[in-house]
């Protein structure tokens, strides 16, 4: 069973190319501004926009290998993900969607998109009245992802709720790469519906990125101003060793006992693999499935533990004038 839960997820950009000028014009002055927006009236000024984005996708992929390939050598994944963010505030400029209008003068959407063969990220077709029956073997096809009538009523609210649940969905060669990470026990906690839900909710709620880790076993998350929070997942089961583990690392009889008992949880690996200092750190426990098999407790980080995070509000700034590109 594949996993639902997006195992990493980040923000990116929406690139929409349409003739139509006053059209794109509307979407720039409706569409909400947590989203980064890139308006182009014209084939040529989209292509030279996309020409790099599948190097810079497969560059951005191969930090990501990389990461875990330290990791499999020894090297703990959150402090080596929390340096890649620090570091890598571009890959927040990374296209992420494509909406492109079927029926512009001198080609057709279709044909656009299919120059983009080597690109991972989501296409979707606007389209006529007469045009539905084309999109609709293009999507069959897996040509585009999607596909929007214009004449739908309402059409900006329909095409916003059609790009969020793409963006939500898990990207396949990401989620690939990130559940090599993940022991099956920790894959099979994370296909429970509850579990989905509730980190789902967690995660668009709080956070714009994410990543899910197995060692330690939670969800590390930055928010739209470069604040990181550690969602730790326990096992119930696993309750018992953690307590054992706590007591080892000078936490109090206490507190042991409300480890063991599911009251709290101790960010015991956290604390190693950050190298933090002073006690290491507790949280209050929440179940978090119908089940009562997984745990979990939130753990600000302290700036001062990591290096200090691009907020990804400076990237929303450097795109908010949403000027329509007719080159």
């Amino acid at each position: 069973m594949s996993l639902t839960l997006p195992l990493v997820h980040r923000p990116g950009s929406i690139l929409f190319l349409d003739d139509d000028t006053d059209y794109l014009e509307m979407l720039g002055m409706v569409i909400p501004a947590h989203i980064q927006v890139e308006l182009f009236s014209r084939p040529a000024g989209f292509a030279r926009r996309m020409a790099q984005e599948p190097e810079r996708w497969e560059a951005d992929a191969q930090r990501q290998l990389q990461m875990i390939d330290r990791w499999r050598n020894g090297h703990p994944l959150l402090p080596q993900i929390l340096r890649y963010w620090s570091g890598q505030p571009e890959r927040h400029r990374l296209v992420q969607s494509c909406v492109v209008d079927y029926a512009m003068p001198g080609t057709d959407g279709l044909a656009v998109l299919n120059t983009l063969l080597d690109w991972p990220g989501s296409r979707v077709l606007l389209t006529g009245q007469a045009d539905e029956q084309i999109a609709v073997k293009a999507f069959n096809s897996g040509l585009i992802d999607q596909f929007v009538p214009k004449q739908t009523h309402d059409i900006t609210r329909h095409l916003l709720s059609v790009l969020r649940k793409l963006a939500q969905a898990p990207h396949v060669r990401l989620n690939t790469l990130w559940r090599s990470v993940l022991t099956p026990e920790q894959q099979s906690l994370l296909q429970m519906p509850s579990v989905v839900q509730n980190l789902q909710r967690y995660s668009q709620t709080h956070w714009v990125e994410h990543v899910v880790l197995g060692e330690p076993f939670g969800l590390l998350g930055v928010d739209v101003d470069g604040r990181c929070e550690w969602l730790q997942l326990e096992p119930v089961a696993g309750l018992p060793a953690l307590a054992e583990v706590a007591g080892s690392a000078g936490l109090d009889f206490e507190t042991v006992r409300a480890i063991r008992a599911g009251e709290q949880l101790a960010a015991v690996e956290l604390h190693q693999q950050l190298g933090l200092t002073g006690p290491v750190r507790l949280a209050r426990a929440d179940p978090l499935d119908e089940d009562g098999l997984l745990t979990s407790a939130v753990f600000p980080l302290d700036p001062a533990d990591h290096p200090p995070l691009p907020a990804y509000r400076a990237a929303l700034r450097a795109a908010e004038h949403r000027v329509v590109d007719n080159g």
